[in-house]
Formats: C-alpha cells, sequence, structure tokens
C-alpha cells in the first residue's frame, strides 16, 4: 500500500519548460547520420533529417544545447561558416574522429528553428580565444555593420540570431577536457571571456562551468564568477547493470541540487548579489553500458530498457520538485549517442526513454506542488552501487521509496498532473490519492510507460515493446485508489471539480 496526498496550497514554485531541453554533440552519429544527413532521401534539401526533426518536435523540446560537450573545447567555430564545400576538415580531438565541419552554426541556427528550440551555445574555453568567443557573439547577434555581424549576412542570414545562453566552457575541470583547468585558472579565464561577451551584447545570459554541485571546483567557481552568470551548469550521469541501482541511483540529482543551492545561497549572501543564479543541469542522462570517453566503443549507442525509463523519469520528478534551483537541463543527447531516438539509413525507432520523456514534456503544468507520498522503502546496498561504472555514493542517500512522485497543477488550479513511477521490481502498488479540501471529476486520463519487464527495449524488428498505454478513470472525489503496476510510469491527468 501506499499513499499520495495533493494540496493545492503546498505550492514549490513555478516550473520552468525548459527543463525539458536537449544536448547535440559532434559525437558519433548524433550530428552526421543522425540529425544531419546529406543525400538521404529522409532528408531535406540542408541535410535535415525529417523524421528526426518529427520526433523532436513531437517531445517540444524548448532550448537545445551545442556543440559539446568535450567537442567543444577545441572546436573553432569559424571552421564551420561560409560555403559547404570550402569549409576545413578538421581532427576532432575529443573522440578521436575527423570532423567534416558541414554542421556549423548556421545550420544548428536553422535547426533549431526547425524543430522549435531556443539555441544554446557552449564557447570554447580550452583551445578557443576571448576575442574568437566576442567574435561568436558578434557574428550570431551584431546588429551593426561590424566585421562579423556583416559577414553573417554575406552568408545569407540578414537577421541576427539573437542566442540568450552561452555556456563558459565545458567540463573543464577535466584531464580528458582540451586545455583542462584548475577551477581559480578556469575563474580567471571565464571571467575575462565573460566580460568581453557581455560588452558585445548585455542581453545575453551566462553559465559557468559546473561539476557535479557539491565540489571544491563548484565552490571556488561560484565565489568567483557569480557577479557575472545567471546560471551554474552540473554534469552528473548514473546508470547500473543492477536494476535497483539503476532506478534509485538519480537521486544523486538530487543532492547535488541542493548541495549546490546551498553554495549558490551562501555566495550571493555575503557578496551581496542581487541576481539570481539558477542551476543548468546540461548534462544527464543514464549511461553505463557503452561507457568512457572514446566514440569508438560503439559510438556510445546505449540500448535502453524500460529500467532506464523509469530511472530518466524519475530524474524528471527531481527537476519539478526542485524547480525553484534547476531552471534549465538538457537531455545528452538526443539522437544515436545515449539518445531517445535512434536511427539507420532507411527509418528510426524511438528508444523506451523517447516514451516518458515526451508524456513529461506535454503534461507537466505551471506550478509543481509539494506532494506527499507514504510507501515501501528499499535499502540500495554497497554490492549494488559497486556495480556502476560511475561509482557514486548513492546507497548513504537511502533508503528510497519505491514509490516516487511530482505533481504539478495549472495556473488557475483547474488541472493537476500526478506522475508516479512504481520501481518495485515484481509488485503493483496499490495507492490511495488523497486531495486535501478539494475533489477532482471522474474521467481523468491515464497514460502508462511500460513494458514486459525491466530489460524490455525496443529495436527497429520490435520498436514498440516499450509503449504507452492510455485509458480514463471512472471515479472522481477527494479520495481516489489507483493500482500502479510493477516497474512502471504513470501520468493522470486530473480536473479539479
Amino acid at each position: 500500500m501506499a499513499r499520495i496526498k495533493i494540496d493545492l496550497d503546498r505550492r514549490i514554485g513555478t516550473v520552468d519548460r525548459r527543463i525539458f531541453g536537449g544536448f547535440i554533440e559532434h559525437l558519433g552519429r548524433c550530428i552526421y547520420g543522425g540529425i544531419f544527413d546529406e543525400g538521404s532521401p529522409l532528408s531535406d534539401e540542408r541535410g535535415f533529417r525529417l523524421d528526426v526533426v518529427q520526433a523532436l518536435r513531437d517531445l517540444r523540446i524548448p532550448v537545445l544545447r551545442w556543440p559539446g560537450g568535450n567537442f567543444a573545447s577545441g572546436y573553432h567555430w569559424v571552421d564551420g561558416i561560409g560555403p559547404r564545400d570550402q569549409r576545413p576538415r578538421r581532427m576532432n580531438l575529443a573522440w578521436h574522429i575527423e570532423e567534416s565541419n558541414r554542421f556549423g552554426t548556421d545550420e544548428f541556427i536553422a535547426y533549431c528553428g526547425l524543430v522549435g528550440a531556443e539555441p544554446y551555445i557552449c564557447v570554447n574555453l580550452g583551445s578557443g580565444t576571448i576575442d574568437e568567443a566576442q567574435a561568436w557573439v558578434e557574428y550570431c547577434n551584431g546588429t551593426g555593420h561590424t566585421y562579423w555581424a556583416n559577414l553573417r549576412r554575406q552568408h545569407g542570414y540578414p537577421e541576427p540570431y539573437g542566442v540568450k545562453l552561452w555556456g563558459l566552457g565545458n567540463e573543464m575541470y577535466g584531464s580528458w577536457q582540451i586545455g583542462a583547468l584548475s577551477a581559480e585558472d578556469y575563474v580567471a579565464k571565464a571571467r575575462e571571456f565573460a566580460k568581453v561577451m557581455r560588452m558585445t551584447d548585455p542581453s545575453i545570459q551566462l553559465v559557468s562551468c559546473g561539476w557535479n554541485g557539491w565540489s571544491d571546483w563548484d565552490r571556488v567557481v561560484l565565489e568567483g564568477l557569480a557577479r557575472y552568470v545567471d546560471y551554474h551548469s552540473i554534469h552528473l550521469y548514473t546508470g547500473s547493470p543492477d536494476y535497483y541501482g539503476n532506478v534509485l541511483s538519480p537521486h544523486l540529482a538530487d543532492f547535488a541540487l541542493a548541495s549546490c543551492q546551498a553554495l549558490i545561497d551562501r555566495v550571493r549572501y555575503e557578496q551581496g548579489i542581487d541576481h539570481p543564479i539558477y542551476v543548468a543541469y546540461d548534462e544527464w542522462n543514464v549511461w553505463f553500458r557503452q561507457w568512457g570517453y572514446d566514440a569508438s566503443v560503439a559510438g556510445l549507442e546505449e540500448r535502453y530498457t524500460l529500467a532506464d525509463a523509469l530511472a530518466v523519469a524519475t530524474y524528471l520528478n527531481i527537476f519539478i520538485r526542485r524547480c525553484r534551483t534547476v531552471r534549465l537541463a538538457n537531455l545528452a543527447q538526443m539522437v544515436n549517442v545515449i539518445a531517445p531516438i535512434f536511427t539507420n539509413p532507411e527509418g528510426l525507432f524511438l528508444q523506451s526513454i523517447y516514451h516518458q520523456f515526451r508524456l513529461y514534456s506535454e503534461w507537466t503544468l505551471d506550478v509543481a506542488l509539494d506532494a506527499f507520498v507514504e510507501a515501501e522503502t528499499y535499502h540500495l546496498s554497497s554490492e549494488q552501487e559497486a556495480r556502476s561504472p560511475w561509482r557514486h555514493r548513492v546507497a548513504r542517500l537511502g533508503p528510497f521509496t519505491l514509490v516516487d512522485a511530482a505533481c504539478t497543477v495549472n495556473s488557475t488550479g483547474e488541472e493537476i498532473t500526478l506522475a508516479v513511477v512504481n520501481r518495485d521490481l515484481q509488485r503493483a502498488v496499490q495507492a490511495t490519492i488523497e486531495f486535501v479540501g478539494t475533489a477532482v471529476r471522474p474521467g481523468a486520463l491515464v497514460r502508462e510507460v511500460n513494458g514486459p519487464g525491466p530489460d524490455a527495449s525496443n529495436s527497429f524488428d520490435q520498436p514498440a515493446i516499450v509503449s504507452v498505454s492510455e485509458r480514463a478513470l471512472d471515479t472522481g472525489g477527494s479520495t481516489i485508489s489507483y493500482e500502479f503496476p510493477a516497474h512502471s510510469v504513470t501520468l493522470i491527468r486530473f480536473h479539479v471539480a
């Protein structure tokens, strides 16, 4: 048995739809052969795969991050503008492959327009220069008759792109990163980048390069850059071949967000900073099978299971509950590379993690509620934890309820969406859903992501092993009983009576 209590007066805050953002990088088949496939009968005249465009439109992604990722730290954006046949072919040192540069800034902006996403560009703080970053902002946003703005016009784009979101480098703390830095050296370098980028366009929003949210790196970077940035990034992946280790490890994201919020609060208080600073969780996903920093490992093409879908839904529940902290998040990545969409030359199929991401993006409402959940708990052992290649210390954060829930309401209080993940491997959970001081009408719509078992996985031959079912509830009132099936993600849309 479980108990879920919903009180419309217990409002956490507004949910920023940019938590449903995406990320694409020049890695494996994410861009070339994924979103961009010149000469394919499935592509338009610009090379964009139209079946992928439609799948991304259905996800309603509000923001798209590019060009990396690790690739950003060695990327010189001028290589990717102008006539495609004249662009230089370079070594991609981040992923040990060749880069044709046929997909660059202008193609990225056009693609964002196709899928309805706001562009988010991560600049090169590894091998890049301040002048290079300044020129990129001017090329994208310049309105005057300056060199870079006029060059954009010469390339056929008379209107400025108006890119607001700019990341100050990617994972600069890591030895795998071109131009890796200490936290102190990163602050000194990023501060100067921030100054000239803002001088070029004062309206842009800047994202500092964070780590996991609780490290000394995060503390030093926030102390040094808080006056210059609007967001601080977190990168944290999870995943494990152990079922419970996999579906429960996203709770580390909750710890990361709480810890990072404390660091932000401290630095804003001590330095008297008036403007808000939010978390940009701009890389997250389940990733452990094709694991590492080498694209030769099958191009990092994870084949996702139902268990992975439960983990991704848990992430989304956490983002909703932490809506006052995380205002931007980017699922890494969108096509083929640790991605919800998988292509071949003839078409695509939707991986298990696609479905609940789409349902959350469609059904999450304006305001997060502090839903009370009482359910059976599970203790993760250190042995289960150790099976993850990430070696995260998740077990010490438990025990965890097997039922995880997030609840949102629209601004008028007339509609409620309840999202529930039943992570019990074998048992359905009978739950009592209580509405405090109100009641709901009969006919609530239920959508459920499930499959025959936690290892169920979609493929080209069997694209709907993990899929979405839909039904309506006959009952209404102030108390409803509902059985959440084992290993399931369920979203219910209620209408207040």
